[in-house]
């Protein structure tokens, strides 16, 4: 059951992402955001990333720094959180100044032997327009989506570093065995579309912000590549 997380839990450090941004993106799916509210850990897989670096037009540090932008400046693992498309967006800096991995979608886990109140916590978080509960793989599918579920929000976290008790990231020893890579969504072409910085786990295409193996005319070899790692 793909909510079900899988063995012992080992926390994640600031200092797993002093590295290249895209190693970074490819090496978080699979790994597990846990956020502490209402005495519940909310948890979801991280099932898709995008990439950005400060040399390239799509990435805001590529504007220049400005204390909004101050934590994608600041030393690897640093929160970085902005408003987007009317929500809150999570993205954590890495090695090199003004570069970072957004995340852009995840599933929702619980840990063996536990009840489903988290994933009740999170449908109340993040119900659809019409207050009804979403569906368990559309609850933290976009990367504000993410947020709202897990009550992630830009004023808590922008700036800060991951806090032990209250947000933290975990790895259960599950890891992607095939990743999409493909171009990142909602890029102008005028700002570095082709780059093709956005990976997805291939296990969970289907429950990512787009599933490129499902997009019309995208062709394996041009459009995406499936990795291996």
């Amino acid at each position: 059951m793909e909510y079900l997380m899988q063995g012992p839990l080992r926390m994640i450090t600031s200092a797993f992402f002093n590295h290249e941004a895209e190693k970074v993106a490819q090496t978080l799916l699979g790994k597990v955001i846990a956020v502490r509210y209402l005495n519940h850990w909310l948890m979801a897989r991280i099932i898709e990333t995008e990439a950005y670096y400060l040399q390239e037009k799509a990435s805001h540090s590529s504007q220049g720094y400005t204390p909004k932008r101050k934590a994608l400046f600041m030393p690897p693992g640093t929160i970085y959180m902005y408003y987007a498309r009317g929500g809150d967006s999570l993205n954590f800096s890495c090695r090199g100044a003004g570069n970072a991995v957004l995340i852009k979608s995840g599933y929702p886990v619980i840990r063996k032997n536990e009840g489903m109140q988290s994933i009740v916590i999170m449908q109340k978080n993040n119900p659809r327009r019409d207050e009804s509960d979403r569906p368990l793989p559309a609850l933290c599918a976009g990367q504000t989506l993410l947020c709202k579920s897990l009550n992630l929000k830009v004023p808590d976290w922008d700036g800060q570093p991951l806090k032990p008790g209250h947000f933290e990231l975990w790895d259960d020893s599950y890891s992607a065995q095939k990743i999409i890579q493909t171009t990142r969504l909602g890029i102008r072409q005028d700002r570095d579309a082709h780059l093709p910085y956005r990976f997805i786990d291939l296990r969970f295409a289907d429950h990512c912000t787009k599933n490129p193996l499902r997009v019309r005319n995208f062709q394996m070899g041009r459009d995406y590549t499936i990795l291996q790692p």
